[in-house]
């Protein structure tokens, strides 16, 4: 899981995200801890903690004192609309802007991605 040139602290809470919007951790259930998670990875924990730390930070993680961490209620939708914005960022805008250079309009677009996905879908 580990990838070469990206902190390790953003990987854990990445891959944590990644399993609330899969639906392997739902809301209110209990998050695998700082020392699972470095055990898991063969990390040193305070990088773990750090990852964990910045999904309390972001609200999507809350901590119940003396039992552990807890995926917060609304979490799954509040990462899916990050994910969402990040994606239109880093896709779509690019993708506009290139279809402005060869004159595609909305339409053009809409008629590629749908002549895209017919060839790909199963």
């Amino acid at each position: 899981m580990v990838e070469e040139g990206r902190a390790l602290f953003l990987q854990i809470a990445e891959s944590v995200e990644d399993a609330i919007i899969d639906g392997s951790l739902t809301e209110e259930s209990q998050a695998p801890s700082t020392n699972e998670l470095a055990a898991f990875h063969r990390i040193n924990p305070a990088t773990a903690a750090k990852g964990v730390n910045m999904l309390v930070d972001k609200g999507v993680l809350y901590k119940r004192r003396g039992i552990g961490m807890f995926v917060a209620p609304g979490a799954r939708e509040r990462l899916l609309d990050e994910r969402r914005t990040a994606f239109a960022d880093r896709y779509v805008g690019p993708l506009l802007a290139e279809a402005r250079k060869l004159g595609l309009g909305p339409a053009d677009l809409t008629a590629l991605i749908n002549d895209r996905a017919a060839v790909t879908e199963p």
